[in-house]
């Protein structure tokens, strides 16, 4: 069974996940679709044989759709989620799920109650090596986890002031929006809910150059902690550390996990074939949209992840500690 698609939101974003299955993938195909500005993406339309519609209602109105994509802003996420899950259709929604917990609570009811599949756009919850370091940590290879250091930066991109990622609504708290949010996420998954953050905000000025860096402690509901930064004007970087009471275990960029056990002499290393991690989502959204295997990212852990954005904002904002 292919499941058909449509998509709302065909900025870069909405390419690269088109882009990611056009041609390639029996299990899903995106047919049709809607974004801000028609004109600019009608002749990419066009090329990947997108029906480009005018807006998301046209979408949800369609019966041959069975699901709709959502790469659109932020703030726009929890009201189209539940119109889509009221118009039947599974919903696949790009991060952040929303941006508070209430509302993400709100969307995940709409898709409860309208039996519908609700996944969640984490790309990185899929690549191989951070499979392997939450199996490992799963099954107590390091022991019992204590402590965990993270970091996920990358250069910034500049938008203009009209461009929505550009309003400090839709973007806290630095970059936790468009970087953070995939490393609290990671952490969640890895070492469970978190029971407190604090986290500091700034923008650092360099010679004319605004540099956002955003870093916090966490605490976690089995006792572990964690350590994080996410930062703009960097090369590109993607770490996370657990050490337990039995070794340690890292991954270091998407194809490699380290480990180094209580004992040895010295780490063992591993690396992992390039995964089309934007590919695997949407194929995994059509599994669970079929009837399959459910979507490996539990709606739990989604609206777990938006609490934690909310409180993060809230401690960068007001400088204290904000329990979960």
């Amino acid at each position: 069974m292919t499941v058909r698609a449509g998509i709302a939101g065909l900025g870069r974003w909405g390419q690269t996940l088109v882009n990611s299955v056009h041609g390639k993938s029996d299990a899903i195909a995106i047919v049709a679709g809607c974004t801000g500005r028609k004109e600019r993406a009608q002749g990419y339309a066009d090329e990947k044989g997108i029906d480009l519609r005018d807006s998301l209602d046209d979408l949800l109105a369609d019966d041959s759709l069975e699901g709709v994509i959502l790469a659109t802003p932020h703030l726009q996420h929890a009201d189209q989620v539940i119109a889509a899950a009221a118009a039947g259709k599974h919903v696949f929604v790009e991060k952040p799920f929303t941006m508070d917990k209430a509302s993400a609570e709100a969307a995940a009811g709409a898709c409860a109650k309208a039996g519908v599949v609700c996944a969640l756009g984490h790309n990185r919850r899929f690549l191989p090596n951070m499979i392997r370091l939450r199996e490992l940590v799963a099954a107590g290879e390091i022991g019992a986890p204590l402590h965990a250091e993270a970091n996920i930066s990358l250069p910034g991109r500049s938008y203009d002031e009209a461009h929505w990622r550009s309003d400090p609504k839709e973007s806290p708290a630095g970059s936790m929006t468009g970087l953070g949010v995939h490393m609290t996420d990671a952490l969640i998954a890895t070492l469970g809910p978190v029971a407190e953050v604090r986290a500091t905000s700034e923008v650092r000025d360099n010679d004319g150059t605004r540099s956002p860096v955003t870093y916090m402690t966490l605490k976690f509901t089995s006792g572990a902690s964690a350590s994080f930064a996410t930062l703009f004007h960097t090369a590109p970087v993607w770490f996370l550390r657990v050490m337990g009471d039995g070794g340690w275990a890292t991954v270091r960029g998407y194809d490699r996990l380290a480990v180094r056990r209580m004992g040895e002499e010295k780490e063992t290393s591993e690396r992992f074939e390039k995964l089309d991690i934007e590919r695997a989502e949407l194929e995994a959204f059509a599994e669970a949209a079929g009837g399959g295997a459910p979507y490996p990212l539990s709606v739990a852990d989604a609206i777990r992840g938006t609490a934690l954005l909310e409180a993060i904002v809230q401690s960068a904002e007001t400088g204290e500690a904000v329990t979960l």
